[in-house]
């Protein structure tokens, strides 16, 4: 049957000859330049950075489809009489300059917003602090178990908008979603997810509260018919069901709910009436850790009116670690090494700790996004027998083990290194057969790396090189 998605026809036809802004020439903007050259837009560019930093290649497409353009610190003083403007999740929905031209009529949106409000099909939304990626992830994979054709996008896999005219109204598609990309958006997904709401990106947002005002807009806007799973055992998540219109379901680690999913002694049950349906065993999965048993419950109960639990169980245990999330290396004399570079925040780290029985060496440390790391320290004096610090977070980290240590007057091994190079000889010096190293920074990585992918995979090709 053939198809055609007349709300992408008419936005077509809307923004021919039409100014339009792009801010930001980051992932999900830079498939938009073909696509409004195609179109016939009227495009100007901006971003923060100078053009020397532009790559070529951007800069040649630029000339090449004779795009106006602003680079450097002060580019948005420019952003003056655009029909629609197209930010980057970075660029926060509060700056000033964008607030005066919407004011002025402008729509002011996103790539990720307009594929949303022009999908012909179901959207499935994954946010939260911590998990997303994996959680994201299982979803897709059982989905495509069973037969479902996906489309996967949002902070991972490929920008979608201009993969629209492909999308059929069988289709799902399936994303993550940032609270860069949730902030300002007036439309949520059929079935969203929240996996957990903890303090972050605290660098960026105003305060905790826009943070997770932004999180809540994945739901803000279903109605009746719509799903929303959430984190029970996360107070924040757990009451932000008062404030759902859809259908809430929850999952939890910690208690034996009446309906919904539960990760009990290890095994993933499906709750209903009270009546508890063993799933399937975390001894049948690839993943370790309680945290990706709560991301299985998660991914069950978002597809769970879609795919058969059995179908959905083979996938699931097929599935692999997602990269840098507690991704194992290789063994070294006995030692087992492990990249979890995706943690950048305590929470995350604390997570990964309670992925092992076995003694570990900890290396942590990065850039600083005015994270608390109080919360870390007793679950280090718990699981580590040496902690290997690097980075801008290296001292905060340092400071609240001692100041939990001289509390439990227990003491563990601290080194403090320069790179990642030094780090990784030393944990190979430190660390004894039968012990794990993890390198889980509980910081982010811009310190020293791009981001967290280019910092796990230094780091893998350090330790494949010892």
């Amino acid at each position: 049957m053939n198809f055609t998605n007349k709300k992408l026809q008419e936005f077509n036809e809307y923004i021919k000859y039409r100014k339009v802004a792009i801010i930001g020439l980051g992932v999900s903007n830079l498939p938009l330049l073909d696509y409004l050259y195609e179109n016939k837009a009227n495009v100007t560019i901006f971003d923060e950075r100078n053009i020397d930093e532009i790559p070529k290649e951007v800069l040649d497409k630029m000339t090449q489809y004779n795009f106006g353009f602003y680079f450097g610190n002060n580019s948005l003083e420019n952003l003056k009489g655009f029909n629609i403007i197209f930010r980057s999740p970075s660029c926060l929905p509060t700056r000033p300059e964008l607030q005066e031209e919407e004011k002025n009529g402008a729509i002011v949106t996103t790539e990720i917003e307009m594929l949303m409000k022009m999908a012909p099909c179901k959207i499935i939304g994954v946010t939260g602090s911590d998990g997303k990626t994996t959680t994201t992830s299982l979803i897709n994979s059982i989905l495509q178990k069973a037969n479902y054709n996906t489309f996967l996008g949002g902070n991972i896999g490929t920008p979608l908008f201009t993969k629209l005219k492909d999308i059929k109204p069988d289709d799902i598609i399936v994303l993550e979603l940032s609270s860069f990309q949730l902030m300002g958006m007036e439309i949520s997904p059929n079935i969203a997810v929240i996996t957990n709401i903890t303090p972050n990106h605290l660098n960026i947002h105003k305060d905790y509260n826009e943070y997770i005002d932004a999180k809540k807009n994945i739901f803000k806007y279903q109605d009746e018919n719509g799903i929303v799973v959430l984190n029970y055992d996360n107070e924040i998540t757990r009451k932000l069901a008062k404030d759902a219109k859809s259908k809430v379901i929850f999952f939890s680690s910690n208690e034996k709910l009446e309906n919904g999913f539960i990760v009990d002694e290890n095994v993933i049950k499906e709750c209903e009436d009270k009546i508890r349906k063993h799933i399937l065993s975390s001894k049948d999965v690839l993943l370790r850790g309680k945290h990706n048993y709560e991301n299985i419950a998660t991914a069950l109960a978002a597809t769970n009116t879609l795919v058969d639990t059995d179908i959905a169980v083979q996938a699931i245990k097929e599935f692999k670690p997602v990269e840098h999330r507690l991704e194992f290396i290789k063994e070294i004399d006995g030692v087992k090494w492990y990249n979890d570079s995706v943690s950048s925040s305590p929470t995350r780290t604390i997570a990964g700790l309670y992925s092992f029985d076995e003694d570990i060496v900890l290396i942590a440390g990065g850039y600083d996004k005015n994270l608390d790391y109080k919360p870390i320290a007793k679950p280090i004096l718990e699981k580590v027998k040496s902690l290997i610090l690097l980075g801008q977070t290296s001292g905060k980290i340092f400071d609240a083990v001692k100041e939990e240590s001289e509390r439990q007057n227990k003491n563990i091994d601290i080194y403090i290194c320069e790179n990642l190079e030094e780090t990784a000889n030393l944990a190979k010096k430190v660390s004894r057969k039968g012990e794990v190293v993890l390198f889980s920074p509980a910081s982010a990585s811009f310190d020293m790396f791009k981001n967290f992918a280019d910092r796990g995979n230094k780091f893998k090709n350090i330790v494949n090189s010892l």
